[in-house]
């Protein structure tokens, strides 16, 4: 599927390299823990290393080069770049309100108790958030997977975390204006839905669904062609089956490829987690990233905005362990900072793993992971299906393996 350059020319050690796959075959696919993993490394945007392993799901054929999957929480990365087009148009600005574009967030209260048999007390008045807040998920608004505080309990009721059957996005923002903030906004970090409101951001002042914006704006330029808020019918079989962790035992299925909602039209484009795409195409997502914003002539967002959305925007500079509330992620704290719409790595050192100042990354709910080193200008991106993505260490794994492997290192 990949023409692959030999490693070597690409400042790989090929033997190192060649130790990924029998690692990933003994401890998750031989082990029963992942069913499927595929697995593509580059630098310079040249494909050095692809491993696929494993097959579509219970009782289905060898994984597909094609595969699609269900790649959740690596939407956020592509509907924080499309607001930031936005922004490169001056249709908006990060330090703008909300109410510029969310009437219904005027009278948002911070939380001072209640939830569950007790009604929500008043609260406070919320300070104005700003799309910035919303950008860097300092915004008070929260996931219902949380499981943490009352306010995740709503949310879970609500539904907001999977909304693509039951409400669009106006019901969406109109719902959760009733609920009130964890904190005021600005004041800590909590990984929420403040991606998908970012993304019916990007609808109002586009005038374009979500889903049909991405098409334009960047899946076409960038010839990412099986990316998309669903599947079409006959692309069924192409879909992996969906697999979530049982303690003890092997991961069972709930979603069943073939048989998926996927292939039926929904209601919401969720730009907090709606995506489904493949490897090849995420690929390109990723080249274009660590390329600046460009990719085969076409720009997407202009080198000085991604070097903006990929430097940490927490305050003081600050690490995610002295602003994090949030019980789960799809990042590490120690030594991480968050920028628009990725983590960052701002002290390596901390982190434990090997990597550079400046990497930038996220995954997904189903264990799905990308990273972009802009220093030795390598790409890594991961796909399987297994939720949640925070019961192995896999993504450690890997990028350890893959920075050992460096053997001409351009820091």
């Amino acid at each position: 599927m990949f023409e692959l350059t030999d490693p070597a020319k690409l400042g790989f050690d090929p033997d190192r390299l060649a130790r990924i796959e029998p690692f990933v075959k003994q401890a998750y696919i031989d082990s029963g823990r992942l069913p499927m993993t595929q697995l593509l490394v580059a630098r310079d945007g040249t494909p050095a290393y692809y491993s696929k392993l494993g097959t579509m799901g219970r009782d289905r054929e060898a994984l597909r080069d094609d595969a699609l999957f269900r790649i959740a929480s690596m939407t956020k990365p592509v509907t924080s770049i499309a607001f930031m087009q936005l922004v490169e148009r001056c249709k908006i600005a990060l330090e703008d309100p909300v109410t510029k574009v969310f009437p219904e967030f005027a009278n948002l209260k911070v939380y001072a108790g209640g939830g569950g048999s007790v009604p929500f007390m008043p609260g406070t008045p919320a300070p104005p958030m700003r799309f910035i807040d919303l950008i860097t998920h300092m915004s008070g608004f929260t996931y219902g997977l949380q499981n943490r505080t009352n306010i995740d309990a709503v949310y879970r009721e609500t539904n907001f975390d999977f909304a693509r059957r039951h409400l669009d996005s106006d019901e969406f923002v109109t719902e959760l204006a009733k609920l009130p903030l964890e904190f005021a906004p600005g004041d800590s970090w909590n990984y929420s839905v403040s991606t998908d409101v970012l993304g019916i951001a990007v609808e109002r002042i586009s005038g374009q669904r979500l889903g049909d914006y991405f098409a334009e704006h960047i899946f076409k330029p960038l010839g990412m062609t099986d990316s998309g808020f669903g599947i079409a019918p006959d692309e069924a079989e192409r879909l992996v089956d969906a697999f979530r962790y049982v303690p003890g035992k092997s991961p069972e299925m709930f979603d069943a490829g073939l048989t998926s909602s996927l292939a039926k039209e929904g209601r919401f484009d969720s730009g907090g987690g709606g995506l489904v795409s493949t490897l090849a195409d995420y690929q390109k997502f990723c080249t274009m990233l660590v390329n600046g914003g460009e990719l085969g002539g076409n720009r997407i967002v202009g080198p000085k905005t991604l070097a903006l959305m990929t430097s940490n925007h927490l305050p003081g500079g600050a690490d995610l362990t002295a602003l994090s509330k949030s019980m789960f992620s799809e990042s590490q704290n120690a030594g991480v900072g968050f920028g628009l719409g990725f983590a960052t790595v701002i002290e390596p050192a901390k982190t434990l793993m090997p990597g550079s100042k400046g990497e930038f990354y996220w995954g997904g709910a189903y264990s799905t992971a990308f990273f972009v080193d802009p220093v030795e200008k390598i790409t890594c991106v991961f796909m399987t299906q297994v939720y949640p993505s925070s019961v192995y260490p896999i993504r450690r794994q890997l990028k350890t393996l893959v920075y050992s492997a460096v053997a001409d290192s351009r820091a």
